[in-house]
């Protein structure tokens, strides 16, 4: 399934370079539990279960034409939510290739 997203991915290290850089011009969208949410998080995310994002995407996100980033911990999850909301008509959906894992790998900072 990660295949079929294609050009539709982004590296963890690139979203942290342009929250480093203070590029807020995209929505940062963790689409685990909110228990896993927290205990620990991207500063400046927001959080919607995957199982909530078809019913309430639209709410959260108005904008169809907005650069979001989705996130989970691997990285299955946020597959599944950038899908929907591709079928939804979001244009600028991106995954962020194997989530927190990677995230936590590369060391960059979580928020407790």
């Amino acid at each position: 399934m990660l295949n079929a997203l294609g050009s539709s991915q982004i590296d963890a290290r690139e979203i942290f370079k342009k929250i480093q850089a203070g590029n807020n011009d995209f929505t940062l969208l963790d689409v685990r539990t909110p228990g896993e949410y927290s205990r620990e998080k991207i500063a400046g995310s927001i959080n919607l279960p995957v199982d909530l994002v078809a019913e309430q995407i639209e709410t959260v996100i108005p904008n169809k034409n907005a650069t979001v980033y989705v996130y989970c911990l691997s990285g299955s999850r946020s597959v599944e939510a950038v899908v929907v909301m591709r079928g939804m008509g979001y244009k600028k959906v991106f995954n962020m290739v194997s989530g927190l894992l990677a995230w936590r790998v590369y060391k960059l900072p979580l928020e407790k």
